[in-house]
This record gives structure tokens, sequence and C-alpha cells, in this order.
């Protein structure tokens, strides 16, 4: 009996370390780490857009990625967290602050999104025509310091102009913020319903 428990738990630690060796990997052979992020994280946040599943860096479309996700991720009781989805290829991967914030909520009471602090409503991905296939970036921080009082602009759903320019690695610095401690990406291109999606921005 001894035996067969020592290998159940030898075989179920070799899982998580791979299961983590793999996130990381598939940041890293996506270059998100170090286009955007300086360490590549070791979880991946579970993403769902009805029946379609983000798994590091599969294509799906923006027709399909229109609504709100459904997330799930590791998270610790009474830990507040900080979630972004970040679009590194507008208008091009090489520069600086080249990052489009497609979702930005704070003060998320352990995976409570619905409960967090929205500092930019969400918009799907919305890739213009001819520009490939964009990298689209959940990432998830943890609030060490517990609630964060917040001082950027909240941009609602018609402020596309306003939402270019970010960085994460500089919004995390400016709150502490650790991590990214899980993670996810899906590759976007363009489709016929974009021009739509785009005017929606105000673009």
């Amino acid at each position: 009996m001894k035996y067969f428990v020592i290998i159940g738990i030898v075989v179920c630690c070799i899982h998580g370390i791979g299961g983590a060796n793999t996130t990381r990997s598939a940041f890293e052979d996506a270059r998100i780490k170090p286009d955007i992020i300086e360490s590549a994280p070791e979880e991946k946040i579970e993403v769902k857009y009805g029946d379609k599943t983000v798994e590091l860096g599969n294509e799906l479309t923006p027709s399909e990625t229109h609504q709100i996700p459904e997330i799930h991720y590791k998270h610790e009781g009474g830990v507040l967290y900080t979630l972004v989805l970040t679009d590194p290829d507008v208008p091009t991967r090489k520069g600086y602050n080249r990052e489009f914030r497609h979702w930005l909520v704070g003060n998320i009471p352990e995976e409570n999104i619905a409960k967090g602090e929205v500092l930019a409503e969400y918009v799907g991905p919305a890739p213009p025509k001819g520009s490939g296939k964009h990298r689209y970036v959940f990432l998830l921080y943890k609030q060490n310091q517990g609630a964060i009082t917040f001082d950027e602009r909240r941009l609602s759903t018609r402020d596309g102009p306003l939402r270019k320019r970010f960085n994460i690695k500089k919004f995390a610095e400016k709150y502490s913020l650790e991590g990214p401690i899980a993670g996810n990406f899906m590759r976007v291109e363009y489709d016929d319903n974009v021009p739509t999606y785009a005017k929606e921005l105000g673009f």
C-alpha cells in the first residue's frame, strides 16, 4: 500500500510540474516573454467562450470571442487579484507601448471577476484587415497589499482610441502587482465582422 501511495504522489508531482512547464514554454515560444513580460506564468487561466476554449495559442475568430468569456484560475481565500487581456500586436510587434488593453479588472476577490473593479470594460478582438494573427494575452496578477486605489481612467466599450499604448509591465510595476502568476492566450485574425466591432469601439 505504501508503495502505491508513493508512486501516486510522484505521478501527481510530475503532472503538476509538466503543466507549469507547458504554460511557461508556450508563453516563451510565442515570445510573449520577453515582448511584454519579463517572466512567463506557471499556471494556466481557464478561458471559455461558450463551447470554445482558449488553449495556449489556439486560433479563434473575432465572432467567437466577442462576448465576455468565462474565467477560472487557481486562487487563495481572501486574496485580491488583477486580470488583464492585452493585444501586443497593435499596430506592430516592434516598438514601445504598443499594447491595446481589451479588458482590465482590479480588486477581484478570489476569482469572482463580477465583483472586481472594472478599469476597462471588455471588448473582443478586432484585428485590422491584413495585419495577420494577433496574440491576445490573458494575465493574472496577485495584489499582495490588498485593495488598491487605481487612478486609471475608466474606459467604456466606446473608448477604443484611449485603449492604445498600454503597457502591462509598467502597470504592474506601478501598483506593485505580483506576477503574472497565471496566463493564457489565443491567436485571432480579421474576419468580416471586424468593421462592425471597430465602429462599436469608436474607431
